[in-house]
């Protein structure tokens, strides 16, 4: 194995080589257009991902790379633990995608908001557009700008405005306010970027903004974070669901207004009471 990272803005994780479809196309193109992507798909496309698509890879993003095959790369994303191997979560890229870690730097910091410019200077030429919880590491401050270490060898520069230190602690509001961002940004199954999230793909993004390790998927997210009891639940905790029998298929923020969730295909991100089917299979409660 080898160690990469990503160095596109967004990279899209595949069951396989073959599993996208012409429409896909823009998420795995050498240089891909996420937001165009998720702009053209309908709800019957988009829940065609089901079973192609597993989750995405962030800008800068460290990888393992296990085997190569006709342009693609057989990875683990050590970032987003994983019941399904203990080094990361599996699955497919584009070898497009990937590039050397960055050189060393210290004082992470994430873009805490839906995307910032990566800019070649401050105040200079943008050269990426960057997704919500893209973590760097910084290694200058000047004049409201850091400069981060990317992929390849390079640098850049980003507002110190559009930035979170993931070293500072958090409270429930921000967490929220993290979230609530993205209020009616249509689901995306696989999603952890600005351009479309999933239920746990929105807890594991705004968790990397806090500096928290937190798994990529819902089951395992309530098998890793700290339960606690149902009606102990408080704003900025998290609510699981499952059916009877089956492993638990859906998280969400616990809020004042009931629950900041990303529902489900078809939907929108929303705050909002609980519906009763919701209140049927609500089986667990978790703390940070």
């Amino acid at each position: 194995m080898k160690l990469a990272a990503t160095k596109v803005p967004v990279s899209t994780v595949w069951t396989s080589p073959d599993a996208p479809r012409d429409i896909d196309a823009p998420a795995a193109a050498a240089q891909p257009d996420v937001a165009g992507w998720a702009k053209s798909m309908d709800t019957e496309t988009r829940l065609g991902l089901h079973g192609r698509t597993l989750t995405q890879l962030l800008f800068a993003e460290p990888v393992l790379v296990r085997s190569e095959r006709d342009g693609w790369s057989e990875i683990v994303a050590p970032w987003q633990p994983s019941s399904q191997d203990e080094l990361g979560y599996p699955g497919w890229v584009p070898s497009s995608h990937l590039g050397e870690l960055p050189t060393s730097a210290t004082d992470p910091v994430a873009v805490a908001v839906p995307t910032a410019p990566l800019l070649a200077e401050p105040g200079g030429q943008p050269l990426a557009e960057l997704s919500f919880a893209t973590v760097l590491a910084s290694d200058e401050h000047t004049d409201g700008y850091t400069r981060v270490a990317t992929p390849d060898g390079g640098s850049g520069w980003l507002a110190d405005a559009v930035l979170r230190s993931v070293s500072e602690p958090s409270d429930v509001e921000e967490r929220l306010r993290l979230g609530r961002q993205f209020l009616g940004l249509e689901y995306l199954w696989g999603g952890t970027s600005a351009y479309g999230l999933d239920c746990s793909g929105l807890i594991h993004a705004v968790s990397r903004v806090l500096g928290l390790r937190t798994p990529r998927d819902a089951h395992d997210q309530a098998d890793t974070l700290p339960n606690i009891p149902i009606d102990e639940a408080r704003p900025g905790d998290l609510y699981f669901f499952g059916r009877p029998g089956k492993v638990v298929h859906h998280v969400g923020f616990v809020s004042t207004a009931g629950m900041l969730h990303a529902s489900e295909t078809g939907k929108r991100l929303e705050d909002g009471p609980l519906t009763d089917d919701r209140r049927a299979t609500l089986v667990r409660a978790a703390r940070f």
